[in-house]
């Protein structure tokens, strides 16, 4: 049984994660920035967080006590065009989602190497590695994660820490419902069409969350996780392109 801190547990994604966890018999702390939308989640601790708040991170930590794995899953999405990218909804969701996976790893990683193991678990995306218009706001935050994260592994490997990123395509979470569109007057680029989701075939947030408690008990932990069969064969069609042109699928 492992002491597993997640985050973004409220809802899609971190909700199956928490419950599959709990499942398996590990001990869960979900958490969110209102605890009160945890309350029917059958879990060992239910505690406030917010990624962008640094007190509050600290506080769920001190609270969580020993935590064996970290569950790095909370995040926000926007499409528009880069024309069309608000420069500050950009830095709120690179606050989100890449500031704030960093803040709450920085928050857990003293005790971890104080106890000499642990283990460190991103929710990434396969735009974290490839790039489908116009999700270019969200990819680059997850490009951005997935350069720290392969850091801290590289860092963190002689201390007895394990880290990695999951990957997966899109998931019928919810997240993707009513995603905000930014653009411009008479939209210059509706050629892009509907939205990435609309094109690409869903997993369900169940199959996240097997992958990443898979993740959370198994021996070896590759760096980076694919999770669910479009994920896999996306990443495969962009290994196998070139790279002097724009890959597109």
């Amino acid at each position: 049984m492992a002491a597993v801190l997640i985050t973004g547990a409220s809802k899609g994604i971190g909700r199956a994660i928490a419950l599959e966890a709990a499942t398996r018999g590990h001990r869960v702390v979900a958490t969110a920035r209102d605890p009160r939308t945890l309350a029917d989640l059958d879990v060992a601790a239910r505690l406030a967080l917010d990624v962008t708040d640094p007190a509050s991170i600290d506080a769920a930590v001190d609270a969580a006590g020993e935590v064996d794995t970290l569950v790095s899953n909370a995040g926000v999405i926007f499409y528009a065009a880069v024309e069309a990218t608000p420069p500050e909804e950009l830095a709120t969701l690179f606050d989100r989602n890449t500031l704030g996976a960093l803040r709450v790893a920085q928050a857990v990683l003293p005790q971890m190497r104080a106890r000499g193991r642990g283990r460190l678990l991103f929710v990434s995306s396969v735009v974290g590695r490839v790039v489908l218009p116009p999700n270019a706001a969200y990819a680059a935050t997850k490009w951005a994660l997935e350069g720290l994260v392969e850091a801290l592994a590289i860092e963190t490997a002689p201390l007895g820490l394990d880290v990695a990123l999951l990957e997966p395509g899109a998931v019928s979470s919810g997240a993707l419902d009513d995603v905000d569109w930014f653009r411009l007057p008479g939209d210059p680029y509706g050629h892009l069409g509907t939205a990435p989701t609309e094109r690409r075939t869903l997993i369900t947030p169940e199959e996240v969350a097997a992958a990443t408690v898979d993740a959370v008990e198994a021996d070896h932990l590759p760096l980076r996780i694919p999770v669910g069969a479009p994920a896999k064969a996306l990443l495969a069609a962009r290994h196998a392109a070139p790279d002097d042109v724009p890959f597109v699928p």
